[in-house]
């Protein structure tokens, strides 16, 4: 019997997810201007939010054969919720970082125990399923953004822009616990190795998976900013790049393996990378709000499902899948998590629109060598993205 409940439960945690980063992307030029930081000074700050993370990421993996997936991602879940509207509380540069700490070890941990909980749903379901996962998560940043700047032009202040959705994710996620937020077939048993040195072809798919997700952070936490400094519009303006983003991934993630199916891996990644280096290029080159939104829209669309596609190929180049997913997934995670703060600092030496057409190039290597990296014998079934 299939776990349904458990599924949906799941789905729901992914949402929340989702809705709350979509939440905190909005509120980022805000707080930097109420804070009065500059473009580097907010790129430590986000630091502190991948920093967190990557502390809390490895130690989440030991919480599963502890308590048990289902239950680790109820936990960790509650603890997102709370971490979500400390930085807008926080007076200063130095008390937010030590709030994005927090918020980005919570969100850190979380994503690793929900995935492995979703991988745990998968095998009991017996068919690919991860990216119905992930398009839950793409559909609550779209909700998310689009609340913050709903909140933004009712005249909510920063604290309701973080305090109102966690307090409405907050019943998804008791709502979730309670429907079947349990764990399913046999706990895990708890390992501390899992180290391994990868292949040369594990390499490329892991840098692939980094570039691809580099992007991806970086347009939910500099998007806004972005359009902020160049359109000199309100902050519910500039949040349309963000959630034009949200939108087309969500819409793409949706059809994901039938696209794959019908066009190929190697189609899709080359492709892919091509619409997202001229979305980022269109948006850079003529920013408007017209451009701005069929630019980022681009994006999403091109990045949509390069990411599941490289999880599906890295599984195939391992004696196990799972080692090749957990490469390739740790280096797009760092991507994710460490590129926003990059461009951040970039952004003090030579102006933001330059730090951020780094990203064009990222997207053309990854158009450029993706393909090939990922076209390797053996059918294709997408796994997961983020």
């Amino acid at each position: 019997m299939k776990p349904v409940k458990e599924r949906i439960a799941t789905l729901a945690v992914f949402l929340a997810n989702g809705f709350g980063i979509g939440a905190w992307a909005v509120e980022v030029p805000r707080i930097k201007e109420s804070l009065a930081l500059s473009d580097t000074a907010l790129g430590i700050a986000l630091f502190a939010f991948a920093l967190g993370a990557i502390v809390a990421m490895p130690l989440a993996g030991r919480l599963a054969p502890r308590f048990g997936s289902g239950r680790a991602t109820a936990l960790l879940a509650v603890a997102f919720v709370i971490a979500l509207p400390l930085p807008a509380l926080m007076p200063g540069f130095l008390p937010l970082c030590i709030a994005l700490l927090v918020l980005g070890a919570s969100n850190g941990a979380l994503d690793v125990s929900m995935n492995g909980h979703a991988s745990t749903i998968e095998t009991e379901w017996r068919a690919p399923i991860m990216s119905s996962f992930h398009a839950a998560w793409s559909a609550g940043g779209l909700l998310g953004a689009a609340s913050g700047a709903l909140i933004q032009t009712w005249g909510g202040g920063i604290v309701g822009g973080l305090a109102w959705p966690a307090v409405f994710i907050g019943v998804i996620v008791v709502a979730a616990a309670l429907l079947a937020l349990r764990d399913i077939g046999e706990r895990a048993a708890d390992s501390g190795g899992g180290l391994a040195l990868p292949s040369a072809g594990v390499m490329r798919l892991a840098a692939l998976a980094f570039l691809c997700m580099m992007v991806e952070g970086a347009v939910a936490d500099w998007s806004a900013v972005f359009l902020r400094s160049t359109l000199e519009g309100d902050a519910s303006v500039a949040a349309l790049g963000y959630s034009a983003f949200a939108l087309s991934m969500a819409a793409c993630r949706i059809v994901g393996d039938v696209s794959v199916r019908r066009f190929g891996p190697s189609t899709v990644v080359a492709i892919g990378g091509l619409i997202a280096a001229t979305g980022l290029a269109l948006v850079l080159g003529l920013p408007n709000v017209v451009t701005a939104c069929l630019g980022f829209a681009l994006v999403g669309i091109g990045l949509a499902n390069i990411v599941p596609v490289i999880f599906s190929a890295a599984g195939r180049s391992t004696a196990t899948p799972a080692i090749g997913v957990s490469m390739a997934a740790t280096a797009g995670y760092a991507g994710f998590l460490v590129g926003p703060p990059l461009i951040g600092l970039g952004a003090g030496f030579v102006g933001l629109r330059l730090a951020l057409g780094v990203l064009v190039a990222a997207a053309l290597i990854v158009c450029l060598f993706g393909g090939r990296a990922v076209s390797q014998p053996g059918g294709v079934a997408a796994t997961a993205g983020n």
